[in-house]
């Protein structure tokens, strides 16, 4: 098939990238003159683990094609899919400017029969509205249907999720749109849920807000743990053992942030409150992630006597998950900031996501490595769990800092072993 992605975020580049790989024309249509000119060079905007070949591969063999014209790819393609950002308004909910504004230049651009594919996160109805938007604009020929896939790729595992996801949702009231998405998804594995556009459209905020819960419980039941000196690792460990639970996203830290988890609770919230409904649960949930990166800053003042003035504080890990450069709603950047308006020094390393951070972070000393973090510094913060923390030399580690205090925001430590090598160290619910 040939199929054309508005938008080159995660979402669109990664699926664009895998269904080019399958064997499919694939045209990506951005709005940057210079992004688009990188991606046809197989420079990729965005960090994704095995990404930047699968991209080179296809477009060498032009299968994977890049431009910022809608008449050069639309009116030849069986689907276009809409993969651009609905980030929050200050009221919580989507802002959907962007996805009505490419929804009326695919409909202008339409030719023969298209099937149009919402693929970005979007409010219940927001289909209805895209689907009126597309009709008026349309080509008076022109025929098309709308349809809901949400994505549910993790950063740092997209090009598995895209392949070998647990379910495809296809929402839509067209049984040609219907046979045409199957077809087009028949190389990938995952069980089918067949749907309407309004069910495709609410599956995705509420397996988004369930996971955040899981995470908040975790830091509640953590927080709960400490002060009734209960192992909240072991508690948390034996609550996901149970198969109706699953032990995913069951883990205290520093709390969760990325481009979905935020946005999309409180696009719930204001969902929910739109038709009537108070979501206390998730203003809960909320409420408890923002406990947790607070949390983190409290412990680091009571390891170093009450006050973090004028005190070294080494971060190691920025991204809000490993294995990607994403910095949207990091905890880091709370954590950071509250320690720096408390008048700490701070130094910060990342293996990936250290120039995205600087765009974001001012007044912090970015090292090259853990090792030059832990250089006279007070105390050592461990905030995203990236795997070559979990090998560093912590006997090095101790030799460079002013005093060996470690916070491990996300247990990766084994406290009996830092204690027995010297550390003063503190975890999450330990």
């Amino acid at each position: 098939m040939t199929i054309t992605f508005v938008g080159h975020g995660y979402v669109g580049l990664v699926t664009a990238s895998v269904f080019a790989d399958l064997g499919n024309t694939v045209w990506v249509i951005g709005h940057t003159k210079e992004k688009i000119e990188n991606l046809k060079k197989g420079i990729l905007p965005i960090y994704e683990p095995g990404l930047e070949e699968i991209v080179r591969r296809n477009v060498k063999a032009k299968r994977l094609l890049f431009t910022l014209d809608y008449k050069e790819s639309v009116p030849n393609s069986d689907a276009v899919f809409i993969t651009v950002g609905t980030p929050p308004k200050p009221t919580g909910e989507a802002d959907l400017s962007i996805v009505f504004e490419v929804a009326k230049k695919i409909g202008e651009n339409l030719d023969g029969y298209t099937v149009v594919v919402t693929k970005s996160t979007v409010p219940v109805g927001t289909n209805k509205i895209i689907n009126e938007i597309i009709a008026a604009a349309k080509p008076a020929k022109a025929k098309f249907d709308i349809a809901s896939i949400p994505e549910f790729l993790r950063e740092g595992q997209a090009i598995s999720d895209t392949l070998h996801p647990d379910r495809i949702v296809i929402g839509t009231n067209s049984k040609p749109a219907e046979k045409l998405l199957i077809e087009l998804h028949k190389s990938i594995d995952g069980s089918y849920v067949l749907t309407n556009i309004e069910t495709a459209e609410m599956i995705k905020y509420a397996a988004n807000s369930f996971l955040a819960t899981k995470i908040s419980f975790a830091n509640a039941i953590a927080h709960l743990s400490e002060l009734t000196d209960a192992d909240g690792s072991k508690v948390l460990e034996a609550v996901g053992l149970d198969k109706r639970v699953g032990s995913q996203f069951l883990l205290a830290g520093a709390g969760y942030g990325g481009s979905c988890f935020p946005k999309d609770v409180k696009a719930m919230i204001t969902i929910a409150k739109r038709s009537g409904y108070d979501f206390s649960l998730l203003k809960a949930v909320e409420e408890i992630n923002q406990q947790a990166m607070h949390g983190i800053v409290e412990k680091a003042k009571k390891m170093l006597g009450g006050k973090v003035k004028d005190k070294t504080i080494g971060i190691l890990g920025l991204s809000f998950k490993p294995d990607t450069d994403d910095m949207r709603d990091a905890p880091s950047i709370f954590i950071i900031n509250s320690l720096l308006r408390e008048g700490a020094k701070i130094k910060a390393y990342d293996p990936i996501a250290m120039n995205n951070a600087k765009r974001i972070l001012r007044n912090v000393d970015f090292q090259p490595d853990s090792y030059s973090v832990a250089q006279d510094c007070d105390i050592l913060i461990i905030i995203t769990e990236w795997n070559e923390f979990r090998q560093l030399d912590l006997r090095e580690i101790k030799k460079y800092m002013s005093k060996p205090v470690l916070l491990d925001g996300r247990n990766i430590y084994d406290p009996r072993k830092l204690r027995e090598m010297g550390f003063i160290y503190t975890g999450v619910g330990r």
